[in-house]
């Protein structure tokens, strides 16, 4: 979807593209500890920790960041109603 398509409703704070909301309901971690957990599943310390130490680079690392603004902000249980 294009911003023209699906408007930022809160100018000057970004909101994440439905399809990456779809993704970290969708995708499991690749590695580590949690390997083959659905990113959304991911305990919050976990994703507070790589907030910490550094998100991986590219598409994981930025699903991970939006993973933790969700989780920091309580916004968890809008983004788990799109697993159903």
């Amino acid at each position: 979807m294009t911003e023209e398509q699906f408007p930022n409703p809160l100018p000057g704070i970004s909101v994440p593209n439905p399809e990456e909301l779809k993704t970290l309901v969708t995708m499991e971690m690749p590695f580590g500890r949690f390997k083959g957990t659905v990113l959304i599943d991911l305990p919050e310390p976990y994703v507070v920790w790589f907030k910490r130490q550094g998100f991986p680079k590219g598409k994981l690392g930025n699903l991970l960041e939006t993973l933790y603004e969700i989780k920091v902000n309580g916004l968890e249980s809008l983004v788990r109603q799109l697993k159903r």
